[in-house]
């Protein structure tokens, strides 16, 4: 056998690698899933904002409130009911009448929390808006 130089890695070399990869991952998978909800929360605040502008053309037709999506004519896309379980609360006996949407999180969402807008334009929580 000639001695000659060898090539390849050493196991050294492989495990440096390894654990870099290792710190990567682990900085980069929570800004990931992170980012995956904000974008799951943004999509769930437009459909509220549809839901509240349908409410608004179904009081003007109606002198009234609907209590469902349903009434709305209205089902949420599967995107954002994966994610959320949506619900209207009317009160037309108040003076004025008023509603209030509120998306409960559910699954990897729960994290995030809430969400709620009523009538008046109120979201919460403020500070997701």
């Amino acid at each position: 056998m000639k001695p000659g130089k060898q090539s390849g890695f050493t196991l050294i070399e492989l495990m440096i690698t390894v654990a870099i990869i290792g710190i990567l991952t682990a900085i980069a998978f929570p800004s990931y899933q992170e980012y995956v909800k904000r974008g799951n929360r943004a999509a769930a605040q437009s459909e509220m904002m549809d839901i509240a502008s349908r409410q608004q053309q179904y009081f003007l037709a109606n002198r009234s409130y609907a209590s469902s999506t349903s009434a709305l004519n209205y089902s949420l896309p599967a995107a954002v009911s994966a994610r959320y379980t949506a619900a209207i609360a009317a009160d037309n006996s108040a003076t004025p009448p008023t509603f209030t949407i509120t998306f409960t999180a559910t699954g990897t969402q729960v994290s995030d929390g809430d969400l709620t807008l009523n009538s008046q334009g109120a979201k919460t929580p403020a500070a997701k808006w």
